[in-house]
């Protein structure tokens, strides 16, 4: 008889793309959050949490071919007694869910419905440093209302949330467009063939990278790009060039003098006017609000995802520099955007309904804290109740219940207590500011050995123990001032 194969260990392994998330990571996030959530609601959102699971039809950027979803989204079929069913996927953003989740409860929720959600999203793309597939956003958005002072809030709000989380002035800006006034460019170039605007908008969107004499290449017959290959241009005029460039580069010093090169770019374009108008009406509402040009501009730059928005486009930067994989200097960069998309709820209900809204990308923004100090260093781990007699349990589950009840975190040493070094080892792995002793003359004495190991690490690096002799880091006091002892140490680090 042939002898059965084991079978082989599963490999323990992330899967490509996804990571894990360890303690102070997860707790940095969650402070993170809870500060961002502050200011939303704080602003008079309320909170929503939708399914992580969507139909891909409801989803709608993504849908199914003849025998799979495109890709883009994790999604599934679902099989219903042997018959096929709905397309499934996980969500790939927060703003999908949100008009669905309008469009089925409309006649329930109140107009405007101001919504904020976080959680994670997931996309089926190619992983790359940094570039995970599932990650977390952070989205506050406004449905309903057609008023650009919806937009102006925004930006205020998004402003407000980087400056609470740690980001102070001068190390952010929010930037602000309006995909109208592009729209009223297009009409100045007399491009109205679709697949020609789209090629403009992409084009549009390289100005940060190829500047504007690059754009203007791109726009007429190409340009050579770094690596010596030739670009194909758009092939316009360089007449009909001039609208995109007046517009790239219309931004004055002031939000006035934007607008009014804006004004010039798109000539008398009916949508564009009104476009700039939004902008002015915008800057006007911002300015009345306290939010001045050190926090909010109108940029006409900011060109990425006017191709998805139907109005005002706004982007948050941070402006410090950091140092790239090459130790080269460059700017942060974006943490969030967003804009008005009047479209995406019409999907459902057949009807246009104003949206307008933002997405913080909350990994970006923790790397940024962490570049810039703000947050990483060590979590202070729980105090840690050693034992010294296992037939003395209750005593030392009764020490750790006072000290939690007073709202110091800690825990009894579950581990093998035979050797009271490795109960030490093992407060040093949780980062533990302070261990509790209590043998068998203690407890015979009425008293505690309270061990302080934040001082007592200090201690061992020193290379000169004079400075730390007056400074004792083991203490026996009472056992009835257990908790204030510890508290006591623990407020000295605070």
């Amino acid at each position: 008889m042939a002898k059965e194969k084991k079978a082989p260990k599963p490999k323990a392994q992330t899967p490509k793309g996804f990571r894990d998330y360890f303690g102070t990571e997860v707790t940095e996030r969650a402070e993170m959050l809870a500060q961002i959530a502050g200011v939303y609601h704080r602003y008079g959102f309320d909170a929503l949490e939708s399914s992580a699971v969507e139909t891909v039809e409801a989803l709608g950027k993504f849908l199914p071919d003849v025998d799979r979803p495109n890709e883009g989204v994790f999604a599934w079929q679902e099989d219903e007694d042997g018959d096929k069913g709905d397309w499934l996927a996980l969500r790939y953003d927060l703003t999908a869910p949100l008009a669905r989740v309008y469009a089925q409860h409309r006649n329930d929720l109140p107009l405007p419905y101001r919504r904020y959600a976080m959680g994670p999203v997931w996309r089926n793309e190619k992983p790359g440093p940094g570039r995970f597939r599932q990650f977390y956003q952070c989205d506050a958005d406004t449905v309903g209302s057609g008023s650009v002072a919806a937009d102006a809030e925004i930006c205020a709000m998004l402003a407000d949330t980087l400056e609470v989380v740690g980001i102070p002035r001068g190390d952010y800006i929010v930037r602000v467009n309006n995909r109208k006034v592009l729209n009223g460019v297009l009409e100045a170039m007399a491009v109205t063939d679709e697949a020609e605007a789209a090629a403009v908008m992409r084009t549009i969107d390289k100005f940060d990278k190829v500047g504007e004499a690059g754009v203007r290449e791109l726009l007429g017959k190409g340009r050579l790009d770094a690596s010596g290959a030739y670009i194909d241009g758009v092939g316009l005029s360089d007449a009909q060039a001039e609208p995109v460039i007046a517009f790239l580069t219309s931004k004055g010093e002031t939000a006035a003098q934007t607008i009014e090169n804006l004004k010039a770019a798109v000539g008398d374009s009916a949508i564009g006017t009104e476009g700039v108008a939004e902008l002015e009406q915008i800057a006007d509402l911002l300015a009345a609000g306290g939010y001045g040009p050190d926090r909010i501009v109108i940029d006409p730059s900011v060109v990425r995802g006017l191709g998805y928005y139907t109005g005002p486009v706004f982007e948050a930067e941070l402006t410090f520099e950091i140092l790239d994989e090459k130790g080269r200097k460059r700017q942060f960069g974006s943490v969030a955007g967003g804009g008005r998309y009047d479209d995406l709820v019409k999907r459902f209900t057949g009807q246009p309904v104003p949206a307008t809204g933002v997405s913080i990308g909350v990994d970006r923004l923790l790397a940024a804290l962490r570049e810039k100090g703000r947050i990483g260093s060590k979590t202070q781990g729980p105090v840690v109740v050693t034992v010294m007699d296992r037939d003395r349990m209750g005593d030392y589950q009764a020490m750790v219940a006072e000290l939690r009840s007073a709202g110091i975190r800690a825990e009894v040493y579950l581990g093998n207590p035979k050797n009271f070094g490795n109960q030490l080892k093992y407060a040093d792995k949780r980062n533990s500011p302070v261990a509790v002793i209590e043998g068998g003359d203690e407890k015979a004495n009425g008293v505690v050995q309270i061990k302080d190991l934040i001082l007592g690490a200090k201690i061992a690096e020193s290379a000169s123990l004079e400075e730390w002799q007056d400074r004792p880091n083991q203490f026996e006091v009472p056992r009835d001032q257990l908790v204030s002892k510890v508290r006591e140490i623990l407020e000295s680090y605070s």
